[in-house]
């Protein structure tokens, strides 16, 4: 899993060469800053929301009111700390609630990327066809729609694992992992579809293949502590990135 990670990283960098090799620039720029406005917007709401949800969670509890009885600091430091934690996993479910939106809205543009991206690689073109076209947004649709079911799940019981004072630590690194994982998941099953992979045979594949998924997820992850111009390329990058590692992967296996 180790090396299908490093693969899925090192295709960013590849992407970039490869987007500014064959000119693909107006369709990384102009989904890109769309996206970057949506985020900015969602994220500052999301933000409020959270801080909202652990003060109610607090007060309907008692658990506030049972702390400011105990006076006591190492049980403040605790409650601060599990409260920190929460938040950065709600942020981080609420970042993929929206990342599948997008991932839902921007399937045409993602399908054609990666197309024309697997077109250049092969040198061979593939005629348009909107009747494919829709198939291909449907097939994202699902998979986005599955993906987003699942990772919600997880998310929720790790949110809960995150009150658990010590143990819920560990449960930011653990939310990232699965957040990591669906997204690259959804990147990496464009090229499956092309590939006339079903559902149930493209989930098997993916799953056999997890580090391509969680690198890929990962970096994008990474991108975004660029800000703007890491918002604004993340997206297309991914989607390049996973075409290009799913080449090398398959080349390996042949």
């Amino acid at each position: 899993m180790l090396k299908e990670i490093i693969i899925s990283i090192q295709s960013y960098f590849k992407a970039h060469q490869f987007i500014t090799k064959h000119r693909l620039w107006k369709w990384i720029l102009i989904p890109g800053i769309i996206y970057t406005i949506l985020f900015i917007i969602s994220m500052y709401f999301f933000g409020k929301t959270a801080n909202n949800f652990i003060e109610w969670i607090s007060l309907k509890t008692g658990l506030k009111a049972w702390l400011d009885r105990t006076h006591s600091g190492f049980l403040g430091f605790l409650f601060t700390l599990a409260a920190l934690i929460m938040w950065l996993i709600q942020m981080m479910l609420y970042f993929s609630l929206f990342k599948y939106i997008w991932l839902i809205v921007g399937s045409p543009v993602f399908s054609y990327l990666s197309e024309k991206t697997d077109s250049i690689l092969l040198g061979r073109e593939y005629p348009f066809s909107f009747k494919q076209l829709l198939k291909d947004i449907r097939r994202g649709i699902r998979i986005a729609l599955r993906n987003a079911f699942w990772q919600t799940v997880y998310m929720i019981a790790i949110m809960l694992l995150a009150l658990i004072p010590l143990a819920g630590c560990a449960t930011p690194l653990l939310a990232l992992l699965v957040e990591c994982y669906y997204y690259g998941f959804s990147m990496l099953d464009y090229s499956c579809e092309r590939k006339k992979m079903s559902a149930p045979v493209s989930i098997a594949f993916i799953e056999n293949h997890k580090g391509l998924a969680i690198g890929t997820g990962l970096f994008f992850y990474i991108v975004h502590l660029l800000p703007v111009i890491g918002w604004v390329l993340a997206p297309a990058y991914a989607i390049i990135a996973a075409t290009l590692s799913m080449h090398e992967v398959k080349r390996d296996e042949e």
